[in-house]
């Protein structure tokens, strides 16, 4: 696995969250049957999300390897991702 630097990991998991909170707006705005307090709430977790990762990328556990620590990093981003992108889309 190829090991991105702090600028670039920081950018995709920006990117990633500026997807996931477009499609949640746009979710939120247009289907059908929609409960508005439980789109506020995923809405304030894709924030959370991307406020949580972005500033843990700059302070690595200590008495970790750091390419174990970016490791899990982006292996827990992927899966809190992928669990706000199933309840978008339920």
């Amino acid at each position: 696995m190829i090991m991105m630097n702090k600028r670039s990991l920081k950018k995709s998991i920006n990117a990633i969250c500026d997807e996931i909170f477009a499609e949640a707006v746009a979710v939120s705005l247009y289907g059908n049957n929609r409960n508005r307090e439980n789109d506020e709430a995923m809405i304030r977790s894709i924030i959370a999300l991307r406020a949580d990762y972005v500033s843990r990328i700059s302070h690595p556990e200590p008495g970790m390897k750091k390419q174990d620590f970016y490791k899990n990093l982006r292996d827990s981003f992927v899966e809190r991702a992928t669990e706000i992108m199933d309840q978008i889309n339920a």
